[in-house]
């Protein structure tokens, strides 16, 4: 704001105020959730605070590469101006020069005079320095990067998620399963911002898919029970040959994990906590999230796989990506997660991937097949880049048929 602008400017103050609300809302906004302040309050910060907080990151980003290129270009020039060049401002036809047009500016930082008289302003030739519209260019150069990009990243949520198909082949998958279809949805994360109308479109979305069995791998909410009862309610209408089945992700037990769970199950969701059913072919398995633990709900593997028949293919619905040793260890043949968002947001993907063995796609460990899908909603910030949302539909493959 201070190298862009001319002090007293009103365009410096509206920036500086952007720059000083900005954060508060979106450090208010993660506050008021955690507290339980009235979720009308939350909905109102949360959409300029977290939508803040997306701009920010681009921003900075934007503007450490520009500022790399307008050091470069300002030493450009003031070469040029040490060899005789006497072209040390840039001619604006059909304005009037300001207090910065008119005198020269010792280096980042630097005020500008104050603005001349307007009798003055009027005869003086209109020119701006240098050094002004470097900044200026590179400065809007990055806003516009900033907001193009969280811009884009938003729509792209908004929207609703993209439908990803995949063929798995399993070993000990009979042939009578083959081509068993499996929706995974993960990450919906309905909330302050996505609500009722978003909800239906996921819906809507895995209907069209006609799958045989739907798999909602947590974190559905993130909000009460009283307060997000209306925006979950589409999910009643969920339509699937063997059901739509549920387990726990790690942010419903940040919003009262009991009474999502008495709540899922009165919508038709199946519950799948630690425990196993089994279905044509193979035997589908949930296990409660890691975030669990904290109220001793954890994950158990042993009650929902240990005394199972080793023979029979086993399909594990597990919330977070880093339960894979145990399902190898319990020889599940695969293992439908989320939890990552695929990063969420560019360069999100690279830190995911510190925490978790797989971000997003299909990989194997062992003789385990992990699947990640980069879930539906998005958490924060309602902005994805380089990380669209998908519901997938995992395809069952016998090596038998």
């Amino acid at each position: 704001m201070r190298d862009t602008t001319v002090a007293g400017a009103v365009s410096r103050h509206i920036g500086s105020a952007i720059v000083v609300v900005g954060p508060v809302l979106l450090i208010g906004t993660v506050v008021a959730e955690r507290v339980g302040a009235p979720f009308r309050l939350v909905q109102v910060i949360a959409w300029p605070g977290f939508l803040w907080g997306a701009v920010f990151v681009y921003l900075l980003m934007a503007l450490f590469v520009g500022e790399i290129v307008r050091i470069a270009l300002l030493r450009w020039a003031v070469r040029k101006d040490v060899a005789g060049d006497s072209a040390a401002a840039i001619p604006v036809a059909g304005t009037v020069a300001s207090a910065a047009s008119s005198a020269p500016i010792a280096g980042p930082g630097a005020e500008t005079q104050p603005e001349p008289s307007s009798a003055t302003a009027a005869a003086a030739v209109a020119r701006i320095p240098r050094r002004l519209f470097v900044s200026r260019a590179v400065g809007g150069a990055a806003a516009a990067v900033a907001v193009t990009t969280v811009g884009y990243g938003t729509y792209g949520v908004l929207r609703g998620p993209s439908v990803q198909r995949i063929v798995v082949p399993l070993a000990k998958l009979p042939r009578r399963a083959h081509g068993f279809r499996i929706a995974v949805v993960s990450d919906i994360h309905l909330g302050p911002i996505l609500g009722r109308g978003f909800a239906e479109r996921v819906v809507a979305t895995i209907n069209d898919t006609q799958p045989d069995l739907i798999a909602v791998v947590g974190d559905l909410v993130d909000g009460t029970v009283a307060d997000l009862g209306p925006a979950v309610a589409p999910l009643a209408g969920l339509r699937a040959r063997h059901g739509a089945y549920f387990v726990t992700g790690n942010h419903e037990y940040f919003s009262g994990a009991q009474e999502w769970i008495e709540h899922v199950q009165e919508l038709g969701l199946h519950l799948l906590a630690n425990t196993r059913t089994e279905l044509p072919g193979f035997d589908l398995a949930g296990v409660n999230d890691v975030q669990g633990a904290s109220t001793g709900q954890g994950p158990d593997f042993g009650r929902a796989l240990g005394d199972r028949d080793r023979s029979r293919t086993a399909v594990l619905l597990a919330h977070q990506p880093v339960l894979i040793d145990d399902a190898v260890a319990h020889g599940v043949d695969l293992q439908l997660s989320g939890h990552t968002h695929g990063g969420q947001m560019w360069p999100g993907n690279f830190l995911a991937g510190l925490a978790n063995p797989t971000v997003a796609g299909l990989e194997r460990y062992g003789d385990t097949q992990l699947y990640v899908t980069r879930g539906a909603g998005a958490w924060g910030p309602p902005v994805r880049v380089g990380a669209p949302s998908d519901i997938t539909v995992v395809e069952l493959a016998s090596l038998q048929a």
